[in-house]
């Protein structure tokens, strides 16, 4: 028995890939801890820019918008033309002025005492002049010109704020970034070159393990199989050699024990228990798609005399030629066995009782025109008697039964001819040609 070549070099597929594991799990580690350093950079970042910057960015707002205030307030001192109004907005921009968001940076505090200064100023010369308003109206201009760039600035020192700090997380972000894609870069790498090896290793011999069953008979070579450097599949190849040698055996003796299960060992033909099975098989399929069959009963004539008189011996040979006889005759799709002694029994599937009786007188014609040799050397004649019956529509048992029937009108009516079931209307005249 073949066995595959063994690898010196063969390791054990547990611990190859337990190392390859431990590689793999210390490469993904180290790009799970340098993510881990990347993401916490970000969260501080982020939790840097919520805890000061933005409660920052607000204060910057709330300045713009106080001196917003101021600047809108003196527009409507000058737009309108009551003294309670104008009283009204002086107020507002008292209060504006004084609030602590304006008066924590010195720039905006002084802007907006100057603004204050000034709007109470035209509010109380308003009083003696309505005109007065207008006259400085320019004035005012160009203050309204110095509140509107403060808050510009104070805007742009917001912005520029916010910027700065989402630049530095946008930098840890894109460091994470980079870091993540050498990572990735790095398994993804190692992974391939897992793939590789497993593939080649691993997945190959088992293809070619997966080949070697699906082809593995008793008729078909024993396997070919290159040598592995794993043992588990070494071990796997020496098995299946040593199956198919078995495989090879078995069928040896399985062939050899059907023939003697199921042939006859004088005439070759089928015994009677497996054509019983075979039959009841085919009457079922026939009767199940509604199609002909017929069965026939063979008994060959005098053949107890022919005993008696050329002896045993004859007799066999006299079955034997008849079932070669027989078996070159018929149909590939037809049964035939020895039913017992010089009894046979004939299925014809898919013809009818009357096709069927042509068949079967062609077959007594053959038989009746056969010279057999006997082992002394002489040669005798012999002829058949036949019964037909039609199966199409009843068991076995009962076609069997009917057929046995004619073939025993056959031999009464003088023997070397063919009788179908049901009397002498099927008989067919022995012609002699």
């Amino acid at each position: 028995m073949r066995r595959s070549v063994l690898n010196p070099r063969s390791l054990p597929a547990g611990r190859a890939f337990a190392f390859l594991a431990g590689l793999f799990v210390l490469a993904f580690g180290a790009a799970v801890v340098l993510l881990a350093l990347d993401q916490q950079r970000v969260i501080d970042a982020n939790a840097r820019l919520q805890a000061q910057t933005l409660p920052e960015i607000i204060r910057y707002q709330r300045l713009a918008r106080n001196l917003e205030q101021l600047r809108q307030e003196g527009e409507r001192i000058f737009a309108v033309n009551s003294h309670a109004s104008r009283q009204q907005s002086i107020f507002v921009v008292t209060m504006t002025a004084s609030d602590p968001s304006i008066l924590a940076y010195a720039n905006a505090a002084r802007l907006a005492r100057e603004t204050e200064q000034f709007l109470g100023d035209v509010v109380r010369q308003s009083v003696r002049d309505q005109r007065r308003p207008a006259e400085r109206y320019e004035e005012w201009q160009r203050l309204a010109e110095r509140l509107g760039a403060e808050v510009d600035d104070i805007s742009t020192q917001g912005i520029n704020l916010a910027t700065q700090d989402l630049n530095v997380a946008a930098n840890a972000m894109q460091l994470a970034r980079y870091k993540l894609m050498v990572a990735l870069l790095v398994v993804g790498l190692f992974l391939i070159a897992f793939l590789v090896l497993v593939r080649h290793h691993l997945i190959h011999p088992l293809q070619r393990i997966n080949r070697a069953l699906s082809t593995l008979g008793a008729e078909s070579p024993a396997p070919d199989f290159k040598p592995s450097t794993m043992l588990e599949i070494q071990a796997v190849e020496a098995s299946i050699l040593e199956h198919h040698a078995l495989l090879r055996q078995n069928e040896e003796a399985r062939k050899v024990l059907e023939k003697l299960a199921n042939k006859d060992s004088l005439t070759g033909l089928m015994n009677r228990r497996h054509f019983m099975l075979l039959a009841e098989t085919e009457l079922q399929r026939a009767q199940r798609y509604r199609r002909p069959v017929t069965v026939a009963m063979a008994d060959l004539d005098y053949f107890k005399k022919l005993n008696d008189t050329y002896g045993h011996a004859a007799g066999d040979a006299v079955l034997r030629a008849f079932a070669e006889m027989v078996q070159d005759a018929l149909r590939q799709s037809d049964l035939v066995c020895r039913y017992g002694g010089e009894e046979f029994v004939f299925l014809f599937p898919e013809i009818t009782l009357l096709e069927s009786e042509k068949l079967a007188e062609r077959l007594r014609m053959r038989c009746a025109e056969m010279e057999v040799l006997l082992p002394d050397a002489r040669r005798i004649e012999v002829s058949v008697s036949m019964g037909l019956a039609d199966a199409s529509e009843c068991p076995i048992e009962i076609a069997l039964k009917r057929a046995d029937e004619a073939l025993y009108e056959a031999k009464r009516l003088g023997r070397n001819r063919v009788v179908c079931s049901g009397g002498a209307a099927g008989e067919v005249e022995n012609l002699l040609l």
